[in-house]
């Protein structure tokens, strides 16, 4: 298992569009936070705080993670070698898990260079340091919790689809409607139970109150159910494919 996941790795660093995507992420965040005028502007907003790199992260990520997920599945079926990933001792859940694993470790080595986002802005604070880093790391678990549920619906993408970019697009859909549709669908709903029931069938509301830097148990066992019910079903669609 171990072994799958160091070839999923040295595979997306291996291929020109793996380091592509973690310089346009960088990029697309250092832009918003530092050159393009506005309120996510960091001089342009005159506080020193990580609030728009949170808040524009997920909009970046809709696009990151199914770049880095297209190629999971979809890139051993055109290739044909996913039958020789079946010979492998190694079960249909262990296989999921390994490359899934392999995504969470790419995921967190496109996070690592924000740190210095984050040493920029306390170098600027009034005084130097003045940043609340509690919230910060708050909002990073949030991030990461983010990232790891469009790691899952990008995964089963894969596995259902015959191409990287049929895959790319298949994962670009399911992860916009999770983090967006469902807000959207409640805001058109008459206010009540079944409008919040269904807000909070989204993403964004609880990637919004991580955000805050509060850790509500309630957001965390939603991003792990959310994370379990795609790995599982992309156990089955292998299963199929088996």
């Amino acid at each position: 298992m171990i072994s799958l996941i160091r070839k999923e790795v040295s595979g997306f660093f291996s291929s020109v569009v793996g380091y592509i995507a973690i310089i346009v992420f960088l990029l697309a965040i250092g832009m918003f936070m530092w050159i393009i005028p506005g309120e996510t502007n960091v001089y342009d907003n005159g506080f020193s705080d990580m609030g728009f790199l949170f808040a524009n992260a997920p909009a970046v990520f809709l696009f990151l993670i199914p770049a880095i997920t297209m190629r999971l599945f979809a890139e051993e079926r055109r290739m044909q070698t996913l039958e020789l990933l079946f010979t492998k001792p190694l079960t249909d859940f262990q296989i999921v898990m390994a490359k899934y694993l392999a995504g969470i470790v790419l995921l967190i080595f496109s996070l690592l260079p924000t740190v210095v986002y984050y040493y920029s802005i306390v170098q600027l604070g009034d005084p130097v340091g003045n940043i609340d880093s509690g919230g910060t790391i708050g909002s990073y678990i949030g991030l990461f919790f983010l990232g790891s549920g469009f790691l899952a619906i990008g995964l089963f993408a894969s596995s259902i689809a015959q191409n990287q970019m049929v895959s790319f697009l298949i994962s670009l859909l399911l992860c916009f409607v999770a983090y967006l549709g469902f807000d959207f669908i409640g805001n058109n709903l008459p206010s009540g139970s079944t409008a919040y029931f269904v807000k909070n069938l989204g993403i964004n509301e609880h990637y919004s109150s991580i955000q805050k830097g509060v850790i509500d148990t309630r957001d965390i066992l939603y991003f792990l159910s959310l994370i379990v019910v795609f790995l599982l079903a992309t156990k089955l669609s292998l299963k199929r494919l088996k």
